[in-house]
């Protein structure tokens, strides 16, 4: 846990554990964290994701880099220092969602291993699941759904991931989608739930 500035704040302990919460839903909390270039599909399949784990009763969120930038990190910029911050941030946030008792999903493009690394040590063993959501820069660029790389090769994005400013694969995700291979979004997502079931996450 980070120190805070001041030497006056004091964490407080509640009388209700995070297993008291995951006992009252029903299953254990996790945050799964999406990773991978803009178009890859990351937001797309935690959305049908969450579809899919709210039909069965399961008491989840998403957070969504967009949507997050909006609000709370929406005084960040995209230059190294400034990403590196915005994922402190939503790990953090995310540690709070976990602790709660929820599954918690992000959809980050997340571009560096030490941030993301950063976020799984916040969490207890096997509370972070990274899913590289793989697809190659040509994939990406077909899509291009919000028209960034169009934009970026243009010069008029600085700093885009995958153009102008590196991505640093994975090393041990927990799982790997394949986006260029595999393009149905269910099936993407039931990649995802079975990996849940099989470890136990889901009751």
């Amino acid at each position: 846990m980070n120190s805070p500035k001041s030497k006056d704040i004091y964490w407080h302990e509640g009388d209700i554990s995070k297993e008291d919460r995951q006992r009252q839903h029903g299953h254990k909390s996790v945050c799964i964290w999406f990773t991978g270039l803009s178009g890859s599909g990351k937001s797309t399949i935690a959305r049908k994701l969450e579809e899919k784990l709210f039909e069965r009763g399961v008491k989840i969120y998403v957070l969504d880099g967009d949507n997050v930038r909006h609000g709370l990190n929406n005084n960040l910029g995209f230059s190294p220092e400034d990403r590196t911050e915005n994922i402190r941030r939503i790990g953090e946030v995310s540690k709070l969602f976990v602790d709660a008792g929820l599954v918690v999903m992000t959809a980050f493009i997340s571009p560096y291993k030490e941030d993301r690394n950063n976020v799984r040590n916040l969490l207890d063993d096997g509370e972070f699941i990274e899913v590289f959501v793989d697809a190659t820069i040509e994939t990406c660029e077909e899509r291009d759904p919000k028209g960034l790389y169009k934009k970026a090769k243009a010069g008029e994005i600085k700093e885009f991931t995958g153009i102008s400013s590196p991505y640093e694969i994975p090393e041990k995700p927990e799982l790997v989608l394949n986006t260029t291979e595999e393009t149905d979004v269910s099936h993407n997502a039931e990649k995802v739930l079975k990996f849940l079931e099989e470890n136990k996450f889901l009751a």
